[in-house]
């Protein structure tokens, strides 16, 4: 596994070790696609050592995970809009709103 990184300035290609976090212009390639990468005529192609192996995960990468799953079980509150007397003034029917939602009454019949 290795990350490709363009630098379009230099007309580089940069196969390094995976990446850490996601930046623009940075791909994620298999063993097999990264031994075959060629780079446009041109451009250079700079491959950085790779060690050997399995990547070994650190107690960073699980604490970085269960922040993760913490965070996306949190619940998130609902965007509220309050009614405002001049929006009610503007439109009689409108009891409430959310965002680009309103709540109208039921016409009289």
């Amino acid at each position: 596994m290795a990350t490709l990184t363009y630098v379009y300035a230099d007309s580089t290609a940069v196969l390094g070790p995976l990446a850490t976090y996601a930046e623009p212009h940075c791909y994620d390639l298999c063993t097999e696609h990264s031994e075959r990468l060629t780079a446009p005529r041109g451009w250079e192609v700079v491959r950085l050592a790779i060690a050997p192996g399995p990547a070994r995960h650190s107690s960073d990468d699980l604490e970085a995970l269960a922040d993760a799953v913490r965070e996306a079980a949190r619940p998130r509150p609902a965007p509220q809009e309050p009614v405002t007397p001049s929006t009610r003034e503007a439109d009689p029917m409108e009891v409430a709103r959310r965002t680009h939602l309103r709540v109208l009454r039921a016409p009289d019949a």
